[in-house]
């Protein structure tokens, strides 16, 4: 249980920097709607969390903000309950 504490996106500076560092994108509503939310909410996320953030930026920028702006709702790999909730989130914010 000790190392999985220790591999926790929490725990550890350089994966929260990495994902800041991914949260910067091309299209600047994107870039302003995922930095406000990290700045708000990045040090409560969980790991689960952390895993949906991380699948939704592996998206292009335009089909990141068509699920933001519940034009569209996640598809195949990203239809994940967690990923569903962290929508709501970032939808919210």
């Amino acid at each position: 249980m000790a190392e999985l504490e220790k591999r926790s996106h929490q725990n550890d500076p350089a994966n929260r920097a990495r994902l800041r560092w991914r949260a910067r994108r091309g299209l600047l509503e994107n870039d302003i709607i995922l930095t406000r939310f990290l700045d708000a909410h990045e040090t409560e996320l969980t790991d689960e969390e952390v895993d949906a953030l991380t699948r939704l930026l592996d998206l292009s920028d335009n089909a990141l903000m068509d699920l933001v702006l519940a034009r569209k709702e996640p598809e195949g790999e990203i239809d994940l309950p967690h990923v569903h909730a962290l929508l709501q989130r970032l939808r919210q914010a």
